[in-house]
């Protein structure tokens, strides 16, 4: 096995680390603060071609894999993960379900400006009785004509009140059960379409986070991907890559919890020597930074795989399995560290704490990744 990257691969995540470093760190922590949406940002991600990485060129992507994807997001969210959620949804749920299932009409429509960052995207499947569940939908979408009409509530929407456009799940026949949902394209602009208010959350503070509620929406036909009844798939489906994308962004968590450990422990004395001397110190280093490459041969195996087009989902599972727990050992270990300065918002570490522990519950949490790996293993 070659473990090896090649020079397109250290290009990305060379140029990901430095836009990191030097446009999203410097405000970073008053987005926090203030729960800003970093417009100007994610407009940048998008020239640089983050925002549609493995979208085709002809449909105004990147046309990278999913190891590019991968390194990006990492180098992302390691300063910044509200921003590496951000781009995750664009890219692993909205631009992959449209370039993989969409039709050349809804690819030209949609899916050229959401890949080169001109309009960004929202993946709506969550609802308040139809979380974990994600089959239990109870937004309908009934047909009339050349138009669905769209009636229901989604709830923890990422990009939900920035988003030019939406991706939304809806029954389109309740007695079929899974079998009777499907995807449709929202717009905006579409009249009975509604934003609620906005979430005030532990961590990715400047990623927004809304319910969406839909009244007597009319959305044309030809904005539903796929046919009815094959919603459930394309969710599930999208849900797969989005797993390498939540455990890519905890892996940046973790890597970030332990550089700022690492240099903090040499600057830091205690018994009148860094603390870096002390085993202890050492020991805490060491555990993280082995369970840290672990979590990122994980990742990578199941981005190769994917590039391979191999199954993969529940290697990807197994990924965010581990890497979010990773994230948020890495994080509490990463205050520990710091003693009490790890405590106060002057330090980051108690930020990448209340980032990491969402990587545990979005895009599924950590028992659904356990159905997920031990479903594959044991059928």
């Amino acid at each position: 096995m070659n473990f090896e990257l090649t020079e397109t691969h250290h290009m990305i995540r060379d140029t990901a680390r430095s836009f990191a470093r030097e446009r999203i760190a410097p405000d970073s922590i008053e987005r926090d603060e203030t729960e800003t949406f970093p417009h100007a940002i994610v407009k940048e991600m998008g020239e640089l071609g983050f925002m549609g990485m493995m979208v085709p060129e002809e449909w105004g992507g990147a046309g990278l894999d999913t190891v590019s994807y991968v390194l990006a997001m990492e180098e992302i969210s390691k300063v910044d993960a509200s921003c590496g959620v951000i781009m995750s949804v664009n890219n692993s749920l909205v631009c992959y379900g449209l370039n993989k299932y969409g039709t050349e009409d809804q690819k030209q429509r949609y899916l050229r400006d959401l890949a080169s960052g001109k309009k960004l995207g929202a993946f709506a499947l969550s609802e308040p009785e139809a979380g974990s569940d994600a089959s239990k939908q109870r937004t309908t979408a009934d047909r009339d004509g050349e138009c669905y009409v769209l009636n229901g509530t989604k709830n923890w929407i990422t990009n939900g009140s920035t988003a030019d456009l939406i991706v939304v799940m809806a029954m389109t026949d309740k007695s079929k059960g899974v079998k009777g949902i499907s995807t449709f394209i929202v717009e905006k602009e579409t009249p009975g379409f509604t934003v609620g208010k906005k979430e005030r959350k532990l961590g990715i503070r400047s990623s927004d986070t809304v319910s969406l509620q839909f009244q007597d929406c009319r959305i044309p036909a030809a904005n539903r991907i796929m046919q009815e009844g094959e919603g459930f798939k394309f969710a599930m489906s999208t849900l797969e890559g989005g797993r390498i994308g939540i455990a890519a962004q905890a892996l940046g968590i973790a890597q970030a919890s332990l550089e700022a450990s690492i240099e903090y422990s040499k600057q830091r004395k205690a018994f009148e020597r860094p603390i870096a001397e002390l085993q202890a110190i050492q020991f805490k280093i060491a555990d993280m930074a082995t369970n840290i490459e672990a979590a990122r041969m994980l990742i990578l195996k199941s981005a190769m795989l994917k590039d391979q087009d191999q199954p993969y989902g529940h290697i990807a599972a197994m990924a965010k399995l581990l890497t979010s727990k990773v994230a948020v050992d890495a994080a509490l270990e990463a205050i520990q560290i710091h003693g009490g300065y790890g405590y106060v918002r002057e330090y980051l570490v108690e930020r990448y704490l209340r980032d990491a522990k969402i990587t545990e519950i979005y895009e599924g949490t950590s028992e659904i990744q356990r159905i997920v790996i031990s479903r594959a293993l044991l059928k």
